[in-house]
């Protein structure tokens, strides 16, 4: 395994095209070994484009990755066996199961991980020998993962992970991230579970139509301020409360508005007393840190027609 805090991913200025189609627009971040890094986007963000060329599947149109100070598309054969990649769907014959699955993957290795250990590690030992066909998406899934483990990899990108998988499997999930970051290997994630992103990401990377349009750690990334959030009926007169409150009031989406204020007592009581004057109803509050949820709804401009 590298060092942890030296760069076992660069990616400079990424391009890539689809004909006329930019996907990826100077996308530039860098992850270290032991660190987690989530990359986040909508669909046609650009951001499965960018894991497809870290990954060495297709060449970039302009830029640099570099992956263990390889290049992943001209050096692909060194790259992928310091890589363990786990897909959103596919990969495994319909008719086999997890255990002749992880040998015949195990085969391709000089140092695998014992198959049987993976099993246990993930959870499979109930369907060991049940067809791949047959299994739940949650069970897919975590086989998914136990095939990108089984060569031991210092980089891993990991498309979806918990993707269809129960509250269980989660857990085992986030158990074996926690211990692979604790192995030094560098991991690369990308989810629509923005609870699990902010439990297992030391930082995060947000792309919207090809760019980057935010980057940092947990609870720091988009600024990162301590705001007051709360629901209530849409269409309230932000520009009256603005003006009550002496901070600048947004709505977005309906009906959730956002007061550019760090909370206090007396500016709750002034948000509580302006609503009941008018007969309005609190639905909820949230009084501190902009969750990581608030902040991609900020930061991007919606989902593209398809994902890239």
């Amino acid at each position: 395994m590298g060092d942890a805090g030296v760069c076992a991913v660069e990616v400079e200025s990424l391009q890539a095209r689809y004909r006329e189609l930019v996907a990826v627009d100077g996308v530039s971040f860098t992850a270290g070994h032991g660190e987690v890094v989530a990359i986040l986007g909508p669909n046609g963000a650009g951001k499965t484009t960018t894991l497809e060329v870290i990954e060495g599947f297709r060449r970039p149109d302009g830029g640099q990755v570099r992956v263990g100070g390889l290049d992943p598309f001209a050096e692909r054969a060194a790259v992928t066996r310091r890589l363990g990649v786990v897909l959103q769907r596919g990969g495994v014959y319909p008719m086999m199961s997890p255990e002749r699955a992880l040998q015949l993957f195990a085969s391709y290795y000089d140092n695998p991980r014992p198959p049987a250990e993976l099993i246990d590690l993930l959870g499979l030992g109930a369907v060991a020998r049940t067809p791949y066909k047959r299994l739940s998406g949650g069970e897919q899934q975590r086989l998914a993962l136990a095939l990108a483990l089984v060569g031991r990899p210092d980089i891993a990108c990991l498309d979806e992970p918990t993707a269809g998988v129960d509250p269980a499997g989660r857990i085992a999930v986030r158990d074996v991230i926690a211990a692979l970051r604790a192995d030094g290997v560098c991991i690369l994630l990308t989810s629509h579970e923005l609870d699990e992103v902010e439990r297992l990401a030391d930082r995060i990377v947000i792309i919207d139509h090809g760019r980057v349009v935010a980057a940092g750690r947990p609870g720091e990334i988009g600024g990162g301020s301590e705001t007051i959030r709360f629901l209530s009926a849409a269409g309230l007169d932000v520009t009256g409360l603005a003006l009550e409150m002496g901070a600048a009031v947004t709505e977005g989406p309906p009906g959730r508005y956002t007061v550019a204020l760090v909370p206090s007592p007396v500016r709750i009581a002034t948000l509580t007393t302006w609503l009941a004057q008018r007969d309005v109803a609190l639905e909820a509050l949230d009084a501190g840190r902009e969750p990581l949820e608030d902040v991609f709804l900020r930061l991007v401009s919606g989902a593209g027609e398809e994902a890239l």
